[in-house]
């Protein structure tokens, strides 16, 4: 059998140690920021002088605060709105951006047709590449996604940085499913701005950030003047409050993740063939099925209790493990895999279930023992 799934590089994640380390910085950034009776309170409406409400400036605050940057914005649209907010911002028709050599993830490719800019693709992996184009002078701007957007993507998304920088080319980071996941976000590692959704960190729906520099963020709330656009303080507090659990919830999923995949690997549920640990879109476990037989997989495994497709990916929805298939960007990049390969998310569950469902699953699907020996997860 032909099919196989490449080697992967996970991206770093955080200790529970350090994640309820986090967790405490966090909540000293927002008593920095928050008098004890603001916390229950929430106003609403473009104040005087804001253009926002007074609750949410002071969310934003405590964004800027914990991630080290000089401002931040609260944006409506999730992820979605905060990337299409920042890249609003910095570029428009025409304008040249730098991006990796890889496919997009589908709402960025809408933003970038929308915003009307030329995409300038450059294999990130290739550092000599890389670095003609940056030294080129046909760049302000460019675009860097924390996740991988091939499964056998290896650069440090640091480096790239660091690279972008050192030729005077600022960046845009798109942080999902990466920030308070890794130890630092594009813009801890000297992006001029992170973007991200909220919603995916358990906030309220359609909520997402701009956090960076104080250019970025001043246009972003300069084009953002509608009423109806804001984000309202009661919005911003659930969000935060939200944020204070997420540090360790992640840490705790990074490790079930990283549990699961050692067991399947070691063959404990017949059926796997290969497993790997994978950033795509979100840290993920991915299964590589002796049978092809991937896309019936997920609606057998909700018999069992785990979700068959996601809401937010990590939203406050999602509670079961998830069973689906890979993302639509992966699989542009490798639609061999369509039809063998499994991701699997354990969410908030533990390995137990996870491993049960997935014995479960497969069995009722008839698969029996894998050929060949699993090849294990963390950068097997």
């Amino acid at each position: 059998m032909s099919v196989r799934l490449p080697r992967t590089f996970p991206l770093p994640t955080v200790s529970v140690e350090d994640a309820v380390a986090n967790q405490f910085r966090l909540v000293e950034c927002v008593a920095r920021h928050f008098e004890g009776r603001q916390l229950f309170e929430a106003d609403a409406g473009v104040v005087p002088g804001l253009g926002r409400p007074r609750t949410t400036a002071r969310a934003e605050a405590v964004l800027a605060d914990y991630f080290g940057a000089p401002a931040a914005a609260l944006v409506q649209g999730a992820g979605t709105g905060a990337i299409r907010a920042a890249l609003g911002a910095v570029a428009g028709a025409g304008d040249r951006l730098l991006v990796h050599r890889a496919p997009v993830y589908r709402t960025t490719g809408v933003t970038l047709r929308g915003l009307g800019v030329e995409a300038v693709e450059v294999d990130f992996e290739d550092r000599a590449a890389l670095d003609r184009a940056l030294s080129s002078g046909r760049f302000r701007w460019a675009f860097v996604q924390h996740t991988r957007q091939r499964l056998a993507d290896s650069h440090d998304p640091a480096a790239v940085l660091a690279v972008c920088r050192a030729a005077g080319v600022r960046t845009i980071v798109d942080d999902n499913y990466a920030v308070f996941r890794v130890p630092a976000c594009g813009v801890e590692l000297g992006a001029d701005a992170s973007c991200f959704s909220l919603f995916k960190l358990h906030g309220p729906e359609g909520v997402g950030a701009v956090v960076g520099a104080r250019d970025v963020v001043e246009r972003v709330h300069d084009d953002n003047y509608s009423g109806g656009g804001q984000v309202q303080g009661h919005q911003a507090l659930d969000a935060l409050r939200a944020l204070s659990h997420v540090p360790v919830m992640w840490a705790v999923q990074s490790r079930t993740g990283t549990e699961v995949a050692d067991r399947l690997a070691a063959g404990e549920v017949p059926g796997v063939a290969e497993v790997r640990i994978a950033n795509v879109q979100d840290r993920c476990v991915l299964l590589r099925l002796d049978r092809p037989m991937a896309q019936a997989v997920p609606g057998v495994a909700a018999r069992y209790g785990a979700a068959p497709y996601p809401v937010g990916a990590n939203s406050r929805y999602e509670l079961a493990p998830l069973v689906y298939r890979m993302s639509s960007s992966a699989l542009a990049d490798a639609p061999e895999l369509a039809d063998w390969t499994v991701r699997v998310n354990p969410m908030r569950a533990g390995a137990d279930l996870v491993i049960d469902i997935l014995r479960r699953a497969l069995r009722d699907l008839g698969a029996g023992a894998a050929p060949g020996v699993p090849v294990p997860g963390e950068g097997g």
